[in-house]
């Protein structure tokens, strides 16, 4: 066991952060988990996986439900193709693995959803095999303990990121060791104002004079911003609802019907909605403008309460009673705008 190793063992015995699905008897929880952690905080994900593991306690149980029941209950949650992954590999599990979550890295990177990172996590914590993993906090740990200056969101750093990783990896020990850098990533090891004078790994880290020069990353791109118009059309306490394709952003959610725009005035938008769904509307008054950002771009939407002058039979259009709309999942926009139309009506 290297000094690196041995200090990171012996503080994480000591701190530890004590989260629901550490200690659990089910392989599957450690994998829900850690589909749920990509790219999202351990308190925003807490109550969302207490939640679905009340209501898919089983693979069984969540290769059975729905798409739109496994939506609803990772609403809020982002990056929804993670759910749809997790419902799809759920599937492939109960044909292809006799219903258990296969320990094999080969085995789990063919399910849907799971890459090396997430393959390597589940390997070593729930299954424990001695395989090191990476993910954004241990990338940040090991870029400052051993200076490395190639940026690390290149193959290369990667590469040389992922070694150091299996280099220091105790026999016996990943998944505490895998779990101790997440935690030190995560409480210490800060990306900004790291908290260095309680760092177990202090004595050993190259970067401890300049801790936030570390990891190096490529120059970042200018992230575009988006414009969108929405139709809000309420007949008899009914509202008109879309369903967003399954594969791409937000798939498999349901939206306001919309269209993407270059401005937010002086374009045809109404003649598109009829080309789009068939649909040929009368703008009314403006509902709401909401500002939303995404991972790779930016977005203002505004939704316009609009008369529906006539509408043939377009696939995907679905009337919703008011009072039912939360039981669609959407996206946080069109989440605002439902919500904006249930408050009116009280």
């Amino acid at each position: 066991m290297s000094d690196f190793s041995d200090r990171i063992l012996g503080w994480y015995h000591q701190h530890a952060r004590a989260l629901p699905w550490r200690g659990h008897v089910d392989a599957y929880a450690v994998w829900v988990s850690e589909i749920m952690l990509q790219q999202t905080r351990v308190d925003t994900v807490i109550p969302y996986f207490e939640r679905w593991m009340q209501r898919f306690p089983t693979i069984s149980s969540l290769a059975a439900a729905t798409q739109q029941e496994v939506l609803s209950l990772w609403e809020g949650l982002g990056y929804y193709s993670r759910g749809r992954n997790l419902h799809k590999a759920a599937q492939v599990i109960m044909t292809e693995f006799a219903g258990q979550l296969p320990g094999e890295m080969d085995q789990l990177r063919r399910l849907p959803g799971i890459g090396r990172y997430t393959a390597a996590a589940i390997a070593s914590i729930a299954f424990r095999q001695d395989v090191a993993t990476l993910d954004g906090n241990l990338r940040r740990v090991f870029s400052r303990v051993f200076d490395v200056a190639t940026p690390a969101d290149t193959p290369a750093g990667e590469e040389i990121l992922w070694n150091l990783a299996g280099e220091h990896l105790p026999p016996g020990h990943a998944g505490d060791y895998n779990q101790a850098l997440m935690d030190l990533g995560a409480t210490v090891c800060l990306p900004r104002k790291p908290l260095c004078l309680i760092c177990p790994l202090g004595g050993l880290c190259q970067s401890r004079t300049q801790p936030e020069s570390r990891p190096v990353l490529k120059p970042k791109k200018l992230v575009p911003h988006r414009f969108k118009l929405a139709a809000v059309v309420v007949q008899d306490d009914r509202v008109l609802l879309a369903l967003r394709p399954d594969q791409g952003l937000l798939g498999g959610l349901w939206e306001f019907p919309a269209i993407e725009v270059e401005t937010l005035s002086g374009d045809d938008w109404v003649g598109t909605m009829a080309t789009r769904y068939g649909i040929v509307l009368r703008q009314v008054s403006q509902l709401a403008e909401i500002q939303h950002a995404y991972t790779h771009f930016t977005l203002t939407e505004v939704a316009w309460v609009c008369e529906l002058i006539s509408s043939g039979n377009q696939p995907g259009l679905e009337w919703v009673a008011r009072d039912s709309l939360g039981t669609y999942p959407m996206g946080k926009v069109d989440r605002a705008i439902a919500k904006k139309i249930q408050r009116q009506e009280k």
